[in-house]
C-alpha cells in the first residue's frame, strides 16, 4: 500500500513538472500570499539617470497632460492579466447602476483563478462586485459584471473595445473582462496608462482602487496591490498575474497635488514588480516638477472680425495647461498658436476657433482649445449710417478747429 502511494506521488510530480509554464491559466492566484516589502517607505532625494528595472515593459505618464515621463518598450502589445479589470470597472461604472442587484450565473461561479467565492444564484449589488473585482481581483466578479452590463461576456468585451477606441488606445484589444490568458487579448503599457488616467477621473473608481480593505455583504476584502501603504502617495490601482503575462502592476501615486501613473508588465515576482514600480515612480517624482504654462480663461490673442460691430474679438484658453518638466527643459518650451486670420460676423461667445500648443523639440507636451471671449454681432444698415454721421461730425470738428487756428 505504501509503495503504491509513493508510486502515485512520483507520477503526479512528474506530470506537474512537465506542464509548460505558459499553460498556467491562473490569474492572481498567488496575490494573497504574504508579501515582504521590497523597499522602505522613504524615497531617495534624487535619482540620477534612468532607473534599472526588472520588467519586460514599463511606462510612467502624467495623469493630467498624458506626457510620458519614462518608458521601456512602452508601445509594444503584451498580455495584461488582471489589469484588464481597470477597463471592466470603468465600463461598468459608466453603463451600470451601483445599486443594481446582480444574479450570479453558473459561468461566473465556475470561473478559475482568483475569486471572491460567488455561488450560482447568489444575488449581490454591482457596487460590491466592483470592490471584489478591484481589491481581490475576482474573476467571478468580472464575469458577473460582464453578463449583467453586456448581456453576455462577448457583448461586454465589445463595449470594452469600443471604449478603448474612444480613448485612443488603438493597440489594445479585449476578449475577456478578467484577463486570463487567451489569444488576441492584449494592450501596451502606454494604452493601459491612458485607460487608467481616464478611469481615475471617475471619483467612484478612484475611491475603490485606493481602498486597502473593506467588507462587502458576505466577506472581507483586502487589496492585492502591495504599493498601497508602502509607497508614499500610492493611491491605486491594480495588480495582475498569469503564466503568460507574468506579474503586472498599474500604480497611481499623488504628491503635492500631482498625480502620475506607472505601468509595469511581465515582471518575474511581486518583489520585482514592486521594486520596478518604485524605481520608475521615484525617477518621475525626482526629475520632473509640474509647471503651469497657461491658466483657464487666459487671453491668448485677438482676431479681427469682418463686418462686426467690434473690430476684434479676444480669444481665451478653455483649460489650464499644467505640464511636468525637467529643470533643463524649462527654457526650451515653445508656444504655437493656431487661429484663423479673420472671423466673419456674427461671432458667438464660447465658439472653438483654434488651439494653443506647447512644444519641446517639436513634441507637443500640452494643449488647450481656444474659445471666443464675447459675442460680436454683424453690422446692419443703421450701424453703417451711424459711422457715416460720426465721420462727418469728426471732419466738421476738425475743419472748424482748423479754420480757427488759421
Amino acid at each position: 500500500m505504501i509503495k503504491s502511494n509513493v508510486f502515485l506521488l512520483i507520477i503526479t510530480i512528474i506530470l506537474v513538472a512537465t506542464i509548460p509554464y505558459t499553460s498556467v491559466f491562473a490569474d492572481d492566484i498567488l496575490e494573497d500570499e504574504h508579501f515582504i516589502p521590497a523597499f522602505s517607505t522613504v524615497s531617495p532625494a534624487e535619482t540620477a539617470g534612468e532607473p534599472k528595472i526588472n520588467a519586460g515593459a514599463a511606462i510612467v505618464i502624467d495623469m493630467d497632460s498624458g506626457r510620458v515621463l519614462y518608458e521601456k518598450d512602452g508601445y509594444s502589445p503584451r498580455k495584461m492579466a488582471s489589469t484588464t479589470k481597470i477597463m471592466t470597472a470603468i465600463v461598468a461604472l459608466e453603463r451600470g447602476n451601483l445599486e443594481d442587484v446582480v444574479t450570479i450565473s453558473e459561468r461566473a461561479a465556475g470561473i478559475w483563478g482568483s475569486q471572491i467565492g460567488l455561488k450560482k444564484g447568489q444575488k449581490i449589488k454591482l457596487k460590491d462586485l466592483l470592490y471584489g473585482l478591484m481589491l481581490n481581483s475576482g474573476n467571478d466578479a468580472a464575469i458577473a459584471i460582464a453578463e449583467h452590463i453586456g448581456g453576455t461576456v462577448e457583448g461586454f468585451a465589445d463595449m470594452m473595445n469600443e471604449k478603448a477606441y474612444e480613448l485612443g488606445a488603438i493597440n489594445t484589444h479585449f476578449i475577456t473582462p478578467h484577463g486570463l490568458d487567451v489569444e488576441g487579448h492584449y494592450t501596451t503599457p502606454y494604452d493601459l496608462a491612458v485607460i487608467t488616467a481616464y478611469a481615475l477621473r471617475n471619483p467612484t473608481f478612484s475611491e475603490i482602487v485606493g481602498t486597502v480593505q473593506t467588507t462587502i455583504s458576505y466577506r472581507s476584502l483586502h487589496n492585492t496591490n502591495e504599493m498601497l501603504g508602502i509607497y508614499p502617495g500610492a493611491d491605486g490601482v491594480k495588480t495582475g498575474y498569469t503564466g503568460q503575462a507574468g506579474r503586472c502592476l498599474v500604480t497611481s501615486a499623488t504628491r503635492n497635488n500631482w498625480r502620475i501613473i506607472s505601468v509595469v508588465l511581465n515582471c518575474p515576482s511581486r518583489n520585482a514588480r514592486a521594486q520596478s514600480s518604485k524605481a520608475i515612480l521615484d525617477y518621475a517624482f525626482n526629475n520632473y516638477k509640474p509647471h503651469v504654462l497657461l491658466n483657464k480663461g487666459d487671453k491668448i490673442a485677438s482676431v479681427p472680425v469682418l463686418r462686426g460691430i467690434e473690430p476684434y474679438v479676444s480669444v481665451e484658453a478653455i483649460e489650464q495647461v499644467r505640464v511636468p518638466l525637467r529643470t533643463d527643459e524649462i527654457d526650451k518650451v515653445e508656444r504655437y498658436i493656431d487661429l484663423p486670420e479673420t472671423l466673419e460676423a456674427p461671432v458667438y461667445k464660447g465658439t472653438e476657433i483654434g488651439y494653443v500648443n506647447y512644444l519641446i523639440n517639436d513634441e507637443i507636451i500640452g494643449q488647450s482649445v481656444l474659445l471666443t471671449h464675447s459675442d460680436v454681432r454683424r453690422k446692419v444698415f443703421l450701424d453703417y449710417l451711424g459711422e457715416i454721421f460720426t465721420s462727418w461730425a469728426r471732419l466738421m470738428r476738425e475743419g472748424i478747429f482748423g479754420m480757427l487756428l488759421f
